[in-house]
């Protein structure tokens, strides 16, 4: 019998890759966790401070690498979605969610993190430099906040590490001779015994090379792909809500409220919608939340010719008029009557939706109008890596084929999704 790779195996085996390869990490991860709990349970107050969003991030990353595996193989490897046979396109979409959960322990240091410009900028894939670092040399035992503080400077990867310095080559004698760019410096041996720190040597490994101020590439690509996901789902999501609540509203009601409804979508549809989300966005600028916004409130059009022309032909049909007769409310007519047989097509324009809403934020970023210079984006990626396109093809080459791969795979899996409840459109 044929073995054949299905979408539950990917889950199964990218969470047993990623706590192989990342091993050490997740036991430090596991480490500051326990270490924050104590703290929690000690010193309240300390620990509440303590608490962000970067560092609920880890955690949530570090549970689910141990727990999704588990839930998958145990509750839903046998649900018909995870059963189904992995192709190119779910298997893109399937490591994007994957890589949006997991963007912490993939990557291998902060997007944002540069240091010796000098020496890492514009390094090729494969690279690596050499770096010295400066850690605490830990003789007397931490407790509470001081212990916590330390671990978690082992764990999260930060944008900037005054401890690190990036080095051609090193010498170790009475004193340490470092060498940068032909430049040499020294570090005293008695200066950092008497500070209690420990010179260790190492190398950086940059896979897909780095940018014009030293950023990791492949770093910046893993956070990008979980900004282009946060955006495209937050904005269906409006755009969902807003198609379905006018869409519903204009079928059920009829008369002058459709006729309205009606000729605001044609308003909205009679020009590209990108100009709209420009202006919009150069008159109250950009963040990411006005991204959402602009990008959700700009695609419920289609969502509401789909749901008023179901909603138009089921209020004619005997199941619906003997609904109202029974006295469901509007709102459950709509949640238990409507919306489980319109679901199909809408889910289908949600995904088609999704790809389009990537490339609007990607098209946005390359403007300079994207979700700010605070989070890495694709477009900004390729709109930075055009200035360097024939010293650093990379910078340009990575991010664009990321895009192009994400946009074919959601709307060649939209695609199939439509087929598949819809076989005569194989014909």
């Amino acid at each position: 019998m044929k073995f054949k790779f299905k979408i539950w195996h990917l889950f199964i085996t990218f969470c047993i890759t990623l706590i192989i390869v990342r091993f050490l990490t997740i036991v430090k991860l596991f480490s500051l966790f326990f270490s924050y709990i104590i703290l929690l349970l000690t010193d309240f107050s300390s620990a509440i401070s303590q608490l962000n969003f970067e560092l609920i991030d880890y955690f949530v990353s570090g549970v689910l690498i141990i727990l999704l595996p588990l839930i998958i193989f145990f509750r839903f490897k046998s649900h018909k979605i995870f059963q189904s046979k992995l192709d190119f396109s779910s298997l893109v979409i399937g490591t994007l969610f994957l890589v949006f959960i997991f963007s912490p322990l993939i990557s291998n240091s902060h997007p944002d993190f540069q240091k010796n410009i000098g020496l890492t900028k514009l390094l090729p894939p494969f690279s690596h430099v050499i770096f010295l670092k400066f850690e605490q040399n830990a003789i007397e035992e931490r407790h509470g906040i001081d212990k916590f503080a330390d671990i978690k400077r082992k764990v999260i990867k930060y944008s900037f590490d005054a401890e690190l310095i990036f080095v051609d080559s090193i010498h170790v004698g009475e004193k340490i001779l470092y060498y940068q760019n032909q430049n040499t410096s020294e570090i005293s041996i008695d200066s950092l015994k008497d500070n209690k720190k420990i010179p260790k040597l190492d190398s950086r490994f940059f896979l897909l090379g780095t940018d014009e101020f030293g950023r990791d590439i492949f770093s910046r690509l893993i956070y990008g792909a979980r900004v282009s996901i946060f955006v495209g789902i937050c904005s269906i999501l409006l755009s969902f809500m807003i198609g379905l609540l006018l869409g519903s509203a204009s079928g059920y009601f009829g008369g002058k409220i459709d006729i309205a409804l009606n000729r605001l979508t044609d308003i909205f549809l009679s020009f590209p919608a990108i100009f709209l989300i420009i202006i919009i966005l150069a008159l109250f600028g950009n963040s990411m939340f006005a991204v959402i916004f602009v990008l959700g409130f700009s695609g419920w059009m289609s969502l509401f010719k789909i749901v008023r022309g179901e909603v138009i032909s089921l209020k004619h049909k005997d199941f619906f008029i003997t609904a109202q007769m029974i006295g469901l409310s509007k709102k459950q007519l709509l949640i238990k009557e409507v919306l489980p047989i319109i679901l199909t097509p809408i889910v289908v324009n949600l995904i088609f939706l999704f790809g389009s809403v990537i490339l609007a934020e990607a098209s946005l970023s390359y403007l300079g109008l994207g979700t700010g210079s605070n989070h890495p984006s694709w477009g900004g990626m390729v709109d930075a890596g055009q200035n360097y396109l024939k010293d650093a093809w990379w910078m340009i080459c990575f991010p664009g084929l990321a895009l192009i791969i994400t946009l074919y795979s959601a709307n060649d899996l939209g695609q199939k999704i439509r087929i598949h409840f819809n076989p005569q459109l194989r014909k």
